[in-house]
């Protein structure tokens, strides 16, 4: 890192400093295609074995939704505070209705004994389809399950649960089977649903816009976290040896794309990047991650603030102790500076002065805040994009009319992040690509998306069964 200044010198120019920081975090679209080939080695390799930095997991998701499929499909989505039934009824036509219901899950059931949890979700899901009219059924209820914990997965609905996160704990459920223990909690309230499918909300969101659009080709996360799905061909998923006798063509894989280069050989890290990497709970693990997605933009910011503090280029060298704090920096102040198009830069002092307590600001400290925010999020959206267009080039699809459905708060909400990312594209591959990809918020994969690959496994054992 180059510094710019020391209290006994002369403070440099404003057009000085904003070009220093240009240079810190500014990605040419040369270095973006180093990345683009890079990401294509990590794919193969992750796609010939296990045990990849990216991983490239098979999801036993097979087929594509069409859009006309009609029938009722719940679904259940367990992995935080609460627990959500949802009823869908697919209408054709890509239209659907839906109802859906939030379960408080209570702090004791989060670390008591797993069958408890699993007699808790079925008296849920039978209160919900009882009120809703779907207690008499004869055939039964099919049910995608979004599990959002680490799952060893072995079949479409088979997945036994690696470790707990997000402040659960309950025993006997490690290294068992999920679907099958909570199958079991259907089994004695006498419920007449079938869990058709343990989903990832990545996977769930490809699929829930591909029943709306049925040219989808990728799912993407951009929020908290970030990862992306895609449709693979059978024959490029070298390590998939399954006795299995199921046919297909293509199959959904789960990137886990996040883990990108954890070797260091071609992002563009930082002092800042580094500093954030060093002090996080996971150093070395999830690069990719720790540079694109919500849960660490605002680190990055504070890091670099600070670093032109400790320069007494910002501030007058003062901070405060918000300012000082790991994770002081919400990446949500990063939005509300963005959005701040007034001269006087009055949202930006709002969130430097009157929440992160700064002592006093200048318009120059100011205008130099809001620079730092544009790049850290442009080079988070040209990374995004960069991922994205590896997968399409990998997959033929960057040649055709795709959409990328694309879900979380760092796409949805920061301002400029989508601009940014179709700007990558064009320099990439020419104007004529803005007509060729379109990329597409998709909210709650984790629910409708969930429901449409019960719907597609659904199908699919009934095709199995007939041939």
């Amino acid at each position: 890192m180059d510094t710019i200044s020391t209290r006994a010198n002369a403070k440099p120019s404003l057009d000085t400093i904003l070009a220093q920081v240009d240079k810190e975090f500014k990605v040419s679209t040369d270095h973006i295609r180093t990345i683009i080939k890079q990401f294509t080695i990590e794919m193969a390799k992750g796609l010939d074995h296990d045990g990849a930095t990216v991983p490239m997991i098979p999801t036993f998701v097979t087929g594509r939704p069409s859009g006309k499929e009609q029938g009722r499909y719940l679904a259940l989505d367990l992995g935080g505070t609460n627990l959500r039934v949802c009823s869908f009824e697919l209408q054709g036509g890509g239209k659907y209705s839906v109802h859906q219901q939030k379960y408080v899950i209570s702090d004791r059931l989060k670390t008591g004994e797993m069958r408890e949890l699993c007699d808790f979700i079925a008296d849920c899901v039978d209160n919900f389809i009882s009120e809703h009219g779907s207690d008499h059924l004869e055939e039964a209820l099919q049910l995608g399950f979004t599990f959002s914990f680490p799952v060893l997965q072995t079949d479409i609905n088979r997945g036994s649960l690696i470790y707990w996160t997000k402040g659960f704990n309950c025993t006997g459920a490690v290294n068992k089977d999920v679907v099958v223990l909570l199958q079991d909690a259907f089994l004695r309230k006498n419920l007449n649903v079938n869990i058709a499918a343990i989903v990832n909300d990545t996977v769930g969101t490809l699929m829930a816009h591909s029943y709306l659009h049925p040219n989808t080709s990728m799912g993407v996360i951009l929020g908290t976290g970030t990862n992306a799905c895609y449709y693979e061909k059978r024959e490029n998923i070298k390590k998939w040896k399954s006795k299995d006798k199921q046919q297909f063509d293509e199959m959904v894989i789960n990137m886990e794309w996040g883990a990108m280069d954890n070797e260091r050989r071609v992002l563009p890290l930082t002092v800042y990047d580094n500093k954030l990497d060093r002090e996080s709970i996971n150093p070395r693990q999830q690069i990719f991650e720790k540079m694109i997605s919500g849960m660490y933009l605002g680190e990055i910011v504070r890091n670099a603030i600070l670093g032109l503090v400790d320069q007494w280029v910002l501030f007058d060298g003062q901070s405060s102790p918000d300012m000082n704090r790991q994770w002081g920096f919400e990446t949500a102040y990063m939005t509300t500076i963005l959005a701040d198009k007034s001269k006087d830069l009055t949202s930006v002092q709002h969130v430097l002065q009157d929440i992160l307590q700064v002592p006093s600001t200048s318009l120059q400290d100011r205008t130099i805040v809001r620079h730092i925010c544009h790049l850290v999020a442009e080079r988070a959206a040209r990374l995004s994009a960069a991922g994205i267009a590896a997968v399409l080039s990998h997959s033929g699809h960057i040649d055709q009319e795709s959409s990328v459905a694309i879900d979380g708060s760092v796409y949805e909400f920061l301002p400029g992040f989508e601009d940014h990312m179709t700007a990558l594209l064009v320099d990439l591959f020419g104007n004529d690509i803005k007509q060729r990809i379109r990329f597409a918020l998709a909210k709650d994969g984790s629910g409708f998306g969930a429901a449409i690959v019960a719907m597609v496994a659904h199908m699919n054992a009934s095709t199995a069964e007939s041939s």
